[in-house]
C-alpha cells in the first residue's frame, strides 16, 4: 500500500512524499519557485549598470566641457597680453 502526502513550507516550497509499506522506500520531490526571483535581479541589476555608465560618461563630458572653458580663458588672457604689449609699444615713439 502506498501513502502519498503534500507538505507546503512557508516560503512556497511543495514537498510531495510517497510512503509504500511494501518497500522501505522513501521518495520525495521538491519544487520549489518559479525562477522569477532571479529574473527580476538579473534585470535590476541591468538597469543599475546603465544607469551608473549613464551618469559616469556625462560627468566625462562635463568635465571636458570644464576642461575646454579653462583652455579658452587661458587663450584669451594670452591674447590680451599680447593686445597690451602692442599698445605699450604704440604707444612710445622710435628714437633716433
Amino acid at each position: 500500500m502506498t501513502t502519498e502526502r503534500t507538505v507546503e513550507h512557508p516560503d512556497g516550497r511543495v514537498e510531495r512524499i510517497s510512503e509504500s509499506s511494501a518497500a522501505p522506500t522513501t521518495v520525495v520531490e521538491r519544487r520549489s519557485g518559479s525562477g522569477m526571483g532571479a529574473i527580476v535581479a538579473l534585470i535590476v541589476g541591468l538597469l543599475a549598470v546603465l544607469v551608473i555608465g549613464y551618469f559616469l560618461m556625462n560627468m566625462n563630458r562635463s568635465d571636458a566641457v570644464k576642461d575646454n572653458a579653462i583652455a579658452g580663458a587661458a587663450e584669451s588672457v594670452g591674447n590680451a597680453a599680447d593686445n597690451i604689449g602692442e599698445a605699450a609699444r604704440d604707444a612710445v615713439p622710435e628714437r633716433k
